[in-house]
């Protein structure tokens, strides 16, 4: 071990695997307790950036870092839940497929802005499999007697998901990479129907997150406190989120 990966893991906090499992075809459930997650000042929408890399000396700085939503936290037993989607093969994919129960685990907790927020009536969810679990958690926390509309796809429909407690609280498509003008047809049906005060969460390819973010904005006006982006990743670029 390296004098720099020593100073890091003492920097960093610490974790340990205790439960890993397959739930698609393309995505890992793991299960992380840390005395850290007991006392965290948690927002649903908060990442754990993890170090996969720490002590594989093969990785670059940019492939040795990847930041997961948390889709599930009890802070009382210091257990987070996360998931990894797997299709893209990169270096994140391949860290989680050779894990094991009980593996230690090196992190650091990440608020961003991508977080709940309640104020609005009425809520549009739009990401891919990248984004399904981070809004999974955002769905959950949001008062049943509010509107939440959602577009949420895959190229392969049997990659998505159920959340946590077996339950499907949003529409699923299977649409090809890149889906803009797929997507644009749905948000022209559903936000006609939306009630009140409005906000738009859209997650994912950078590219869609992209032009849906202009859309809205020069399309229908709306602010940019109604609209929520964040882009998990893009085919031109290693190390996004």
């Amino acid at each position: 071990m390296g004098l720099f990966t020593t100073v890091l893991k003492q920097i960093l906090k610490e974790g340990t695997i205790t439960d890993k499992k397959r739930i698609s075809e393309s995505v890992f459930q793991l299960t992380i307790q840390s005395e850290f997650f007991k006392s965290v000042d948690f927002v649903p929408g908060h990442f754990l950036r993890l170090v996969i890399g720490i002590d594989n000396d093969q990785l670059t700085r940019e492939d040795s870092v990847r930041s997961y939503s948390v889709w599930g936290i009890d802070q009382k037993n210091g257990v987070v839940e996360i998931a990894i989607a797997t299709h893209s093969q990169g270096a994140g994919a391949n860290w989680a497929a050779t894990q094991k129960k009980d593996s230690p685990i090196y992190f650091n907790w990440k608020k961003g802005k991508f977080v709940l927020d309640t104020i609005s009536d009425s809520f549009l969810m739009i990401g891919d499999l990248s984004a399904l679990s981070h809004l999974y958690m955002i769905r959950r926390n949001i008062s049943q007697e509010k509107q939440v509309e959602s577009i949420i796809y895959s190229q392969h429909r049997d990659e998505l998901f159920a959340d946590l407690d077996g339950s499907l609280p949003f529409d699923f498509y299977e649409m090809q990479e890149n889906p803009f003008e797929q997507i644009l047809e749905r948000v022209k049906k559903i936000v006609p129907i939306m009630k009140g005060t409005k906000m738009v969460y859209i997650a994912g390819d950078s590219r869609v997150c992209i032009a849906l973010t202009q859309y809205f904005r020069k399309e229908l006006g709306w602010s940019s406190s109604q609209i929520k982006t964040k882009p998990f990743w893009n085919p031109l670029k290693k190390g996004l989120e």
